[in-house]
């Protein structure tokens, strides 16, 4: 998997979905109190490591007051271990994808974002060249335009990975970075948070790669991710793009009724699409298809575009989308909760279908099918 900006290409759990399940933030709601799981525990093993890492820290510049202070009320994370050991997730299609990528919702929102930081979305166009419609769907994909930044602290979350050691040198890399952010004077450790996997700020960058690209656009003396004022945040992630080949006044791509060499059908019977270099670029943020075309069809669709014209076939279990949403629907009417009705049958709608069937007296296996949605009418 290619590794950039992030830990790995947005799994579903880095983001700490709920519902249905998928590789973009979900909303509406900013991010909810930390669970359980996400809160330090005493873990002597982890302790000794800590006191182990802090010479090869000082090795690399950072100070003793700096890990003082970094690691002052932080500490072992047992669902951050729980979640990186746990990504065999619910592999989605490019409709169930794009059905969340794209929701009438993150549409909705995504206007009203642009057009309250329409000049600064501008702005950053003229300078980086980047399509202002094109920050905005990164921004809207990644954090829910700021709605779901993460609470967990980022020296914790990072720690707990490098001393769990499945990916120790990778993350331990990411601790250094962040103390070195830390240390700079970007951020105070304390106000250090983003994802369990030390994904940061509005558009969740690893700390590599904020010390690589982040901007202090707004001229402050700091390169202020994570506050409320989303500027610098979004002129990173134009930095990142142009740096890595976005060619000014160029389209990520568009659905095509076509084939040829530059023509992707990610999903058999679905829409086609021509896709540019900077189609590849948004890959270099994220290395899925899937990613780089929802962040480009919600780019159009902030920008006044309409939904796909080409419909995806039935799934697997031959329903529709329409089929989908009628089953969530009819199931949450009879007291099985799928926890929204968007046509994208995650854990929620998994476990609602089960107990259904359950109370019916059926094998209990969680598999829609049209026979179970005819069943409840």
């Amino acid at each position: 998997m290619h590794i950039s900006r992030r830990t790995f290409a947005l799994s579903v759990a880095a983001l700490g979905l709920s519902g249905c399940t998928s590789a973009v933030a979900s909303g509406p709601a900013r991010a909810k109190a930390v669970t359980s799981d996400l809160r330090t525990v005493s873990n002597g093993a982890y302790s000794a490591w800590v006191r182990g890492f802090y010479p090869r820290a000082n090795s690399q510049g950072i100070s003793a007051s700096t890990l003082r202070k970094a690691f002052r009320n932080t500490g072992y994370l047992p669902g951050v271990v729980k979640r990186d050991r746990n990504q065999t997730e619910f592999k989605r299609t490019l409709e169930d994808y794009l059905s969340i990528a794209a929701s009438d919702e993150r549409v909705s929102k995504g206007r009203a974002a642009f057009a309250r930081h329409r000049r600064t979305l501008n702005t950053l166009e003229s300078k980086y060249g980047v399509d202002a419609e094109i920050i905005a769907a990164i921004w809207g994909l990644e954090s829910f335009f700021g709605e779901r930044r993460g609470d967990v602290s980022v020296i914790s979350a990072t720690s707990t990975l490098a001393f769990d050691g499945r990916r120790g040198s990778f993350f331990e890399k990411q601790l250094i970075a962040a103390l070195q952010i830390i240390q700079n004077g970007d951020i105070p450790a304390s106000k250090m948070t983003g994802s369990w996997a030390g994904a940061m700020g509005h558009t969740q960058f690893i700390p590599t790669s904020y010390q690589a690209f982040a901007v202090d656009f707004t001229g402050d003396g700091r390169r202020d991710i994570w506050s409320d004022d989303p500027t610098d945040a979004l002129a990173s992630t134009a930095a990142y793009l142009q740096r890595n080949g976005w060619t000014r006044g160029v389209r990520w791509g568009a659905e095509t009724s076509s084939s040829g060499g530059n023509v992707i059908q990610p999903q058999a019977g679905g829409p086609k699409f021509t896709v540019t270099g900077n189609f590849r670029a948004i890959k270099r943020y994220n290395n899925s298809d899937a990613y780089a075309i929802g962040v480009g069809h919600l780019a159009d669709r902030i920008g006044g575009g309409g939904p796909l014209r080409t419909s995806f076939p039935p799934d697997k279990n031959g329903l529709t989308k329409d089929n989908r949403i009628a089953l969530q629907k009819r199931l949450t009417a009879n007291g099985f909760d799928t926890d929204g009705a968007d046509g994208v049958l995650g854990p929620n709608s998994e476990k609602a279908i089960r107990a259904y069937q359950a109370s019916r007296g059926l094998a209990a296996t969680g598999t829609p099918s049209l026979e179970l949605l005819r069943s409840l009418n």
